[in-house]
Formats: C-alpha cells, sequence, structure tokens
C-alpha cells in the first residue's frame, strides 16, 4: 500500500460523491419548474442510496471480479466476499478502491434524471436505475476497466480502448439510456417554462467542476504527474468550452447566457473525460473549443430538429460529448481507431438493447409515466407530499 496514494483517492473518492450529492442534484433542479424542484432532489438522492447497497451486493463484483470470459466479473466479490481492510488493489486498499468506483456507479444512472424530469414516476426511477446499473453499467466497467473482452489484448486489438476516466463507460451510455427514455417517455406537456432558478444551475455547475479532479485526477489511481495532468487538462477544457459555447450563443441569439456558460461547462468535462489521462495542455484547449460548440449544436437538432424532449439535454451535453472525447484519443494518435470506434459501437449497442428491455419490463411493473394531473400540478406536492417555496411562511 503506498500512503500518499491512499491518501489521494480517499479525497477523490469524497469529490466524486460530491459531484452528485449536492452539485449535479443542484445543477439539475434549478433547471426544472419551482413545483419540481424537490423530485428532482429526491432522484439524486434515492440514487445515491440505493447504488451504493447494489453495489456492494454485486455491482462491484460483476465489474472487477475474477471472471474470465470477458463478458461479465461474476459474483465472486458479491458482498465484498474475500475483501478486507488488507486487501490490495495495485498500491490502494482494495475497500477503497471498490468505494471510488461505487460513486461512478452512483453518479451514471443519476445522470439519466435529466431526460425524464417533470413526469415520470418515482417507483420507475427507483426501479430502472437499479437494474440499469447492474445490467448495463457494471458489465460495460468489466469490459473496458475491468479487463473484459475491450480492454488490452481483446476483441479489439493489442491495444484495447483508451477511455481514462468514463466517456464511454459513463458518458456514452447514460446519454444514450437518457435519450432512449426521452423517445419512449414522449414530451412534457409543457415545455417552455424557463429555468425557475438559474442561480442553482451556477451552484450546481461548480460543485460539478471542483467534484470533476476527483473524477477524472482521482482515475489515475496515484498521487503522481499523470493525476496533475489529468487534472490540469480538466479544468482547461472546461474553462474554454464555457467560453466558446458562451460565444456561439451570443453570435446565434445575441446574447450569451449564465445558464448557457455553465452548460458549456460540463459539456468541456464531460468531452475530456476519457481523454484526460492522455493528453496535454494544448490538445485539452482544442478538445474544450470545439465542445463548446458541438454540444451546443447537439442540443439545437435534438431538441428542434428531432423534437425530442431529453428535457436537460443529457445526450447532448454528456453523450455527444464523452463519444466526441473518445474520437479525439484516436485522432491525436494516442489510441487506435479500431479500439476507438469499436468500443464505440458496442458499447452503444448493448446499451440501447439493455435500455429498450428494461424500459419495457419495468413499466409493466410500476408506471413509467405519472398522470396529466399530477404533471400539471407538479411532482413536488403530488408524488412526495412538500413544497420547495412556501411563500405564505
Amino acid at each position: 500500500m503506498n500512503g500518499a496514494d491512499t491518501a489521494w483517492i480517499i479525497v477523490a473518492t469524497a469529490l466524486v460523491l460530491f459531484m452528485t450529492l449536492p452539485g449535479l442534484a443542484l445543477f439539475y433542479g434549478g433547471l426544472v419548474r419551482a413545483r419540481n424542484v424537490l423530485s428532482v432532489f429526491m432522484h439524486c438522492f434515492s440514487i445515491a442510496c440505493l447504488m451504493s447497497i447494489l453495489w456492494l451486493v454485486a455491482g462491484y463484483s460483476i465489474a472487477f471480479g475474477p471472471g474470465e470470459s470477458g463478458l461479465w466479473g461474476g459474483l465472486g466479490k458479491a458482498f465484498l466476499n474475500g475483501v478486507d481492510a488488507d486487501s490490495l488493489a495495485g498500491t490502494l486498499p482494495e475497500i477503497l478502491f471498490f468505494a471510488f468506483q461505487m460513486t461512478f456507479a452512483i453518479i451514471t444512472p443519476a445522470l439519466i434524471i435529466g431526460a425524464y424530469v417533470e413526469r415520470v414516476g418515482f417507483g420507475f426511477v427507483l426501479t430502472f436505475s437499479a437494474l440499469w446499473m447492474l445490467l448495463c453499467y457494471a458489465p460495460v466497467v468489466h469490459w473496458i476497466w475491468g479487463g473484459g473482452m475491450l480492454a488490452d489484448g481483446g476483441i479489439l486489438g493489442e491495444i484495447g480502448v483508451r477511455d481514462f476516466a468514463g466517456g464511454i463507460v459513463v458518458h456514452e451510455t447514460a446519454g444514450l439510456a437518457a435519450l432512449i427514455i426521452a423517445v419512449i417517455l414522449g414530451p412534457r406537456r409543457n415545455r417552455t417554462t424557463p429555468p425557475h432558478n438559474p442561480g442553482y444551475v451556477m451552484v450546481g455547475a461548480a460543485m460539478l467542476w471542483v467534484g470533476w479532479f476527483g473524477f477524472n485526477g482521482g482515475s489515475q489511481l496515484a498521487a503522481d504527474g499523470g493525476a496533475a495532468m489529468a487534472m490540469t487538462v480538466t479544468h482547461l477544457s472546461a474553462a474554454t468550452a464555457s467560453l466558446t459555447w458562451a460565444l456561439w450563443e451570443r453570435i446565434r441569439f445575441g446574447k450569451a447566457s449564465m445558464v448557457g456558460l455553465v452548460t458549456g461547462t460540463i459539456a468541456g468535462l464531460a468531452s475530456i473525460t476519457p481523454a484526460s489521462g492522455f493528453v496535454g495542455p494544448v490538445q485539452a484547449l482544442i478538445i474544450g473549443a470545439v465542445a463548446g460548440i458541438l454540444c451546443q449544436e447537439a442540443v439545437n437538432v435534438i431538441r428542434n430538429k428531432l423534437n425530442i424532449d431529453d428535457t436537460l439535454d443529457v445526450f447532448a451535453v454528456h453523450g455527444v460529448g464523452g463519444i466526441f472525447g473518445t474520437l479525439m484519443i484516436a485522432l491525436f494518435g494516442l489510441g487506435t481507431w479500431t479500439a476507438q470506434l469499436g468500443g464505440l459501437v458496442i458499447v452503444g449497442a448493448f446499451t440501447a438493447v439493455v435500455t429498450i428491455v428494461l424500459v419495457k419490463v419495468v413499466a409493466l411493473i410500476t408506471p413509467l409515466r405519472v398522470d396529466a394531473e399530477t404533471e400539471t400540478n407538479g411532482l413536488d406536492l403530488s408524488v412526495h407530499g412538500e413544497r420547495a417555496y412556501d411563500m405564505s411562511s
């Protein structure tokens, strides 16, 4: 065990959990109507709790167990069987590696929340998220990070998929799942209401930015120069994408909005994620500069050309950003086109199939969408019996 590595990953684990609680909760919560903000908070918090338990029960074992088929890790480490305080994973206590990866298993299904806010049943959120994490996310983790079929020496060649912190594993899977659910769910009855609290959006985005240092820097799994470089390029990409998004918004619409500026931040962070362990500062500037415009145009296509109500633009920002960053690894010669494209296609197809099947199956168990009256009145009071704001008190 290396003490410095261990200390850094303890901090990184806290930072990644901070991304979901409270970062993502505030970012998403500020974008919805005032009558739905508590439902977003409820979804984020409940998913964090449920995924933590399921990661212990089976998720970690599926992702990082000793399975030899290349498809999944098996159940040999279910309930952390055989893992104690003295077990090591590289230079880290394995229990710490478990906890660090658990925070990724929390935020990935939590990202999908943005596609279905304001109209989805709470029972569906928890049931779908639980099954999706175990049956879609955890196997993909094994394929790429757990030594499975897409890693080095796997089905895509000696040089496998390069995905440092989750361009495919986190952002492509969550983005595609979000898009599919949005299509199946159908649009909200009222799509024109502006964000109820842009201040929440900015604060949440700022928390995500800070937490992303743990997300990308922690993925080095060591306290060394590689972690420092990953943090630096993450910051530069986020800063550049924020400005290019705002500039493009100013050119197209005449005004640069604060919500647009910080959405560009998230686009830059998502895009640099897969490449953050491989690229340098100048390459990060390029990735961020393109991401701010590319993801904004993706928002326009999905919303206005395809008329899909991916409410908080999960696929356009996270999905497109993660895919773009994954391809830039090959463009910069830091991975092979075969592995990068092959990984995107295989994981994309698997995610689509699993997501569609799970939505159909879970909808037989619990309603997918709330009724019209509940949607009109808002989920906070109708589903959870609470209001975020009591103006009379």
